[in-house]
């Protein structure tokens, strides 16, 4: 059984820092081709927000480029999600997943979600 727990999200000022991480409890052979984060705000749809493939290469949202980075110490078990430059749009519920394919900055064919964990940016 794979698990996916998120570390505690927090909150921050507009233009201020956050990190997230994700660890994976990973069952034997199980090998996502696609981990990532998505979010979703208060009466909006879930959308990625960053997605990393098996050989590395990482995609970010337009709303997000430049200021989230996946950090190049994360692992297949620990997915980690760096925010800078903090907006006050980028209040929501975030989600790390793993998922079988990945187009642009999503995974799809999802197969496992987080709990979900809270960021809140203030003015």
């Amino acid at each position: 059984q794979v698990h996916l727990e998120e570390s505690v999200g927090g909150s921050a000022q507009a233009g201020g820092s956050l990190t997230l991480s994700c660890a994976v409890s990973v069952g034997i052979d199980y090998k996502p081709y696609c981990m990532g984060w998505f979010r979703q705000a208060p009466g909006k749809e879930r959308e990625g927000v960053a997605a990393w493939e098996r050989d590395s290469t990482q995609t970010y949202a337009d709303a997000v480029k430049g200021r989230y980075t996946i950090p190049p110490d994360s692992t297949k078990i620990t997915l980690s999600l760096q925010m800078n430059s903090l907006r006050l749009e980028d209040t929501a519920m975030y989600y790390c997943a793993t998922g079988a394919t990945k187009f642009g900055a999503s995974c799809l064919d999802v197969h496992y979600w987080g709990q979900g964990t809270q960021v809140t940016v203030s003015s």
